[in-house]
């Protein structure tokens, strides 16, 4: 049997890693700088989180969510102490498109309503309703398509509330800063007036931190330095450092019944064993912390690298734009100098999504090797 051919694939066979390195099946060292797409967020094989998985495998991997499961209880418990939403309920799935997926329906559920407002150039995932609200007709089969959803350009006030007024949108879902679509923010008074918009109109607000949640920008979401309040915030990448897991945090206005959510793996023990393992990873080391200080030694170093025309994003969801297409350049950088960064659909734009618990050292190796890739080659 053969694998179904839809990804591209770089020709690395990585058999091991560990902190920031990963191995290829040569024994080759990789520094890597892209995290699986923003997944690793305290570092391949961290021995606290190995740990803590194997004495849960030890113990009891798997049951279902017809029984009860106390490393839930305690999940959410610290969950909701490091990130100040103590005050909202979690739902736990395997993914950031289920996340999506189960927060657009409880939307529904809670309004009455079916249409969604999403923003163009927005990634949600790949699943039904999720894809269906994310800015790209490649992946959207006629299928999809079946979902009203109403596209609107990131800080345009007016189409937005064009849209709410006519009363039949259930959620509005924003990514506070776009990751796949190339680190594009709104301003403060923008996400804002969208909460205000939200709440004239008896709409949910849906906030994405799938890629920019758990610490990942300095904050522990995103939507958190323009201190407004969504509904829903879905979750996922950076909760489990590689173990499936994803959820939505539920303010407590939207009512619980039996039955309307549900799923046979999420939240399972070895699940909330990784979760908890990279909380306590994560508070330990101040892992947040690193993250500003190094997104600003990161910031001030890359200002000199060549045909640099803008540094976007926030913490550590940096994206370096050129005045050039990096497809090449990134290619270079993985079989030349052994580093993983990530591309978007900015296509001069790299992608930087490394481990939260990278150093400064890193960060030098990277801009070194970069500054001389771009030297070395025609532009």
């Amino acid at each position: 049997m053969e694998l179904f051919d839809v990804y591209p694939l770089y020709n690395v066979s990585p058999l091991k890693a560990e902190g920031l390195w990963v191995y290829d099946k040569d024994g080759e060292k990789y520094l890597d700088l892209y995290g699986g797409h923003a997944v690793i967020s305290i570092g391949h094989s961290h021995p606290h989180y190995i740990k803590k998985i194997s004495a849960q495998l030890e113990a009891l991997g798997f049951y279902s969510n017809a029984v009860q499961n106390p490393l839930q209880k305690e999940l959410a418990a610290q969950l909701g102490n490091i990130s100040a939403c103590d005050e909202y309920q979690l739902f736990l799935c395997n993914s950031g498109a289920e996340a999506n997926e189960n927060a657009l329906k409880l939307a529904s559920f809670h309004t009455g309503r079916s249409k969604v407002v999403a923003f163009k150039n927005g990634f949600h995932g790949r699943t039904s309703a999720a894809v269906a609200a994310t800015d790209n007709p490649s992946i959207n089969s006629l299928l999809n398509a079946q979902h009203q959803v109403d596209f609107v350009t990131l800080g345009d006030l007016q189409a937005l509330e064009a849209q709410l007024a006519k009363g039949d949108v259930c959620a509005v879902i924003f990514e506070c800063i776009q990751g796949v679509g190339g680190l594009d923010e709104a301003s403060g008074d923008f996400y804002n007036s969208l909460e205000a918009l939200c709440r004239k109109h008896d709409t949910l607000l849906i906030a994405d931190e799938v890629q920019s949640g758990y610490g990942r920008t300095g904050d522990f979401f995103a939507f958190q330095k323009h201190g407004i309040t969504p509904d829903i915030i879905s979750m996922a990448k950076g909760m489990g450092n590689g173990f499936p897991i994803g959820g939505i945090l539920i303010h407590p206005k939207i009512e619980a019944k039996h039955g309307m959510l549900g799923t046979t793996f999420g939240g399972n023990h070895l699940a909330c064993a990784a979760g908890l393992a990279v909380l306590e990873v994560m508070e330990k080391e101040q892992l947040m912390k690193n993250t500003r200080e190094v997104s600003a030694y990161f910031k001030d170093k890359a200002r000199n690298i060549p045909h640099l025309k803008d540094i976007k994003g926030r913490g550590l969801m940096l994206g370096l734009e050129f005045d050039f297409a990096v497809a090449p350049l990134r290619k270079k950088l993985i079989h030349q100098k052994h580093i993983f960064t990530g591309g978007s659909a900015n296509k001069n734009l790299i992608r930087i999504l490394p481990p939260l618990n990278v150093t400064k050292e890193h960060i030098d190796l990277f801009i070194d090797a970069l500054s001389e890739t771009i030297q070395g080659q025609q532009l």
